[in-house]
Formats: C-alpha cells, structure tokens, sequence
C-alpha cells in the first residue's frame, strides 16, 4: 500500500512517516499536504502522513484546512519528532556569500531571530517544505542561495552545514499524524489516546459555549480549539478540537454525543494512540523505498 508523505525525500515528514509505517507499505513523496491528502481521498494512497502542530509555531494551517475541508478523513496515529534545523548551501559557500534563504514557513518563523542577526540581508524564500529547499539548493548550486533543513537531509543533498541548531528552541517538536480514508477501522482504546473533532459553522447565539461545556460537563479533558475560515464569507468559521482520550471512553462519547445535538454536522475526525516520547533525528536521512526499485 501506497502512504503519501509531504516531501521531496529528506524531509522532517518522512523521517516521522517511517515509525509510522507497517510491513508491507511503501512511502511515496507528495508536493504538497493537500497533494498528500487529495491522494488519500482518491483512493491512489491507502493513508497520508503530514505535519499537523509545531510546540513553537502551533498548528499547520494548510493541514488544518485540509482536513477539515473536502471529504471525510480518519486519522489512526500520530508520531512526535524533534525538529533541529540547519542552515546548508552548495559546497564553496560561505554565509558571506547568502543572499537568499529557501525554506518552509514554519521553519523560518522558528529560525527568524537568528536569520535576523546572522543574516539580516538575506531573502527568504518560502518553499513546500525544508527537503524541498535543501534539494532546490543543490539543484541551483549557487553560492548565494542556501536552505534551512534537518542536518541529516543537508548530508543526503550533498550540502555544506554552515551553522546547526539556529532554532529558537532547541526542544522543539513536530507533531505529524497519519490520515486514512473515512472507512478505515478506528484503532482501539490504549488508555493514553487523543481524538479528534470537526466542527462545522456555529451561527447561533451561544452555540460555540454550549459546545465546548459538553467535554466539561461529561468529563473530557478539551486540549485544542482551532478556528479556520470556512473560505465562503468574511467572519465564517468551522473549527478544529482536540481532547484527551479515546471515543470508546464514557467521557469522551458522553461530550461527542452531546456536541451533536447542537451540531448535527460535527465530525469524529480520528481517536488513535498519542505518541510517546519525541524521536529525535540522528544520521542521514535513508533513501525513500520506491527510489530502490
């Protein structure tokens, strides 16, 4: 079976998609999270495996959005990666030589401080994701363009490391989830579980407080409110929660169960196993599956 991960090869997505994988499945790059999750939907991928929250940045908007937009989408597990950033350029370059900086948003927004003193004149570019700027980079090989990215995928590019750690917080974590189709078979209850919740448009005076009372009143322990804009109107939003717990749980099925008779549209997006400890990234990152056949 086929999971699509946002790529190119390298990236921080693949290195979570490998602890997320079973026997018998083969990861395949995506250009980009709706690409990634449009191929889950298609039925051409079994699952999908995507950046869903950063512990600096907090949520991945374009994820967000794609999973609360377009058909349903169950989510079946999740993994934890420290994320360590880097910044590389073509062999020869020095930081004197960087005029412009390739990289995703959200690693950017993490690395700007030091990007602002180190190299206050530099251009950022934004980019699908960091293995996508590490490979542009050694595509171009010019001296006056340079990626921020893993250590490990500046290596499989054949970059020079000019400074490590750039990050604004060396114990940053990204959480990724893996996502299959609608009719896949939720995973049973663990004991340390999460679940996930759509919520479509609240246009009524108080509906979003009776709502969010439901996980109080029956027990649930609400971690995450995400509002995103429906894309229709100014002012319209659906919204994106989080509890602890699985939908198995009394407490938990309690607070869908009530949140559904005020909003018969509310969605289960997903009640799957939380991810231990953070991976850390070490070494190289391998080379995809389907690059050996």
């Amino acid at each position: 079976m086929q999971v699509a991960y946002l790529g190119p090869a390298g990236s921080f997505t693949e290195l979570a998609a490998r602890t997320l994988v079973g026997p018998g499945e083969e990861l395949t790059p995506a250009a980009s999270v709706p690409t990634a999750l449009a191929a889950v939907r298609s039925g051409a991928a079994g699952a999908a495996v995507v950046p869903l929250e950063n512990s600096v940045e907090g949520v991945v908007p374009t994820t967000v959005d794609g999973l609360v937009r377009g058909g349903p989408l169950l989510i079946t597990g999740e993994a934890l990666l420290r994320v360590t950033f880097a910044l590389a350029a073509p062999p020869g370059a020095t930081p004197a030589t960087v005029r412009r900086v390739l990289t995703h948003p959200h690693a950017h927004s993490q690395c700007r401080d030091w990007l602002a003193r180190e190299l206050p004149g530099a251009e950022f570019v934004p980019v699908g994701s960091t293995s996508e700027a590490a490979s542009a980079v050694a595509r171009d090989a010019d001296p006056a363009t340079a990626a921020v990215c893993a250590p490990a995928t500046a290596e499989r590019y054949g970059l020079d490391v000019l400074a490590t750690d750039i990050g604004a917080r060396r114990d940053a974590v990204t959480r990724f989830v893996r996502v299959a189709g609608a009719d896949a078979v939720t995973p049973g209850p663990t004991g340390h579980d999460r679940t996930s919740v759509v919520l479509p448009l609240l246009d009524h005076v108080g509906a979003l407080h009776r709502v969010l009372g439901a996980f109080a009143r029956n027990g649930a322990n609400l971690t995450a409110i995400n509002s995103r804009p429906t894309g229709d109107a100014l002012g319209r939003y659906c919204f994106f929660l989080e509890c602890d717990g699985h939908i198995a749980d009394p407490a938990v099925f309690g607070a869908f169960t009530e949140l559904r008779r005020h909003a018969p549209q509310a969605l289960l997006l997903g009640s799957y196993p939380q991810a231990p400890n953070p991976v850390s990234v070490a070494g190289p990152a391998p080379a995809p599956l389907l690059a050996r056949t």
